[in-house]
């Protein structure tokens, strides 16, 4: 039985650093959405150095502020362990700069509780800017490339075919968000396609939906400067660890963490 009572079924996150121009907006258009009684907010403000934080608890949001700046998949991750405190059956995340509609969030909900044909229910469903039927969506040369370098290699390792690997837009199942909260299980700085290789390596449903997305609106991309040249180390070595724990070392999914063993933890 879990700690925390009289939950929600869905909790939407929203990682965010330095976005107070941007943050308001985006709360504004998804609490118009029709959530009241299946969902809540959560805001990870990862120690900004402006007012996102007040702005989203002006709102009447969750805020968690951490002390330190930990960076994007830090943020995230602390995110899923709330959702597995509270008892959340299923995770939206979707970003704080306004380039995620919020119009995808009521179709990844739908989604995501919707079974196969087999009766089967998807882990891990993306929105993805470039599948058929996605509005179309700017992007440069360099980041075209890197698109196609990382789907290739998701094809060669895994045989899927997944369009958008580094999309921040997921709605994830109880199964998933519980593996994530795992120590070890995420990437705490850029989680995108090494992560999504990951979960395909270890067999879990991994599906694609096309979404509207829009250019970020206001602020700084966590990729600009000298920040993309070692984003992509970084990735490159981390899709390389992926392959070995899963392939050499085969590392499996049963060192997973439950809402019984959050609990104990955060009791004891």
């Amino acid at each position: 039985m879990s700690f925390y009572e009289g939950k929600k079924e869905l909790l939407i996150i929203i990682p965010a650093y330095n976005e107070e121009k941007s943050i308001g907006a985006v709360l504004d258009e998804l609490l118009q959405l029709p959530l009241f009684g299946i969902a809540d907010v959560l805001v990870i403000d990862d120690a900004s150095r402006d007012d996102t934080a007040k702005l989203a608890r002006a709102r009447g949001v969750q805020v968690i502020t951490q002390m330190y700046h930990m960076g994007y998949g830090a943020g995230l991750q602390l995110g899923y362990r709330y959702a597995v405190l509270h008892g959340f059956s299923y995770v939206i995340q979707m970003d704080a700069d306004g380039q995620h509609d919020v119009s995808n969030v009521m179709k990844l909900f739908d989604r995501l509780r919707t079974p196969d044909e087999a009766g089967n229910y998807s882990d891990l469903i993306l929105g993805s800017r470039f599948l058929e039927g996605a509005p179309d969506y700017p992007v440069s040369f360099a980041k075209k490339a890197a698109y196609a370098m990382f789907r290739g290699i998701i094809r060669l390792f895994t045989g899927k075919r997944i369009t958008d690997p580094t999309t921040g837009l997921q709605g994830l199942g109880r199964r998933t968000f519980t593996y994530y909260a795992g120590f070890g299980h995420f990437d705490d700085k850029y989680p995108d396609a090494n992560v999504l290789l990951q979960m395909l390596l270890l067999d879990y449903r991994v599906e694609e939906i096309p979404a509207r997305t829009h250019p970020r609106r206001e602020g700084v991309s966590m990729h600009w400067g000298l920040g993309p040249l070692g984003y992509m180390f970084r990735m490159l070595f981390s899709i390389a660890a992926v392959w070995m724990r899963s392939r050499w070392f085969h590392l499996d999914i049963e060192n997973t963490v439950d809402a019984e063993d959050w609990n104990d933890h955060l009791v004891s």
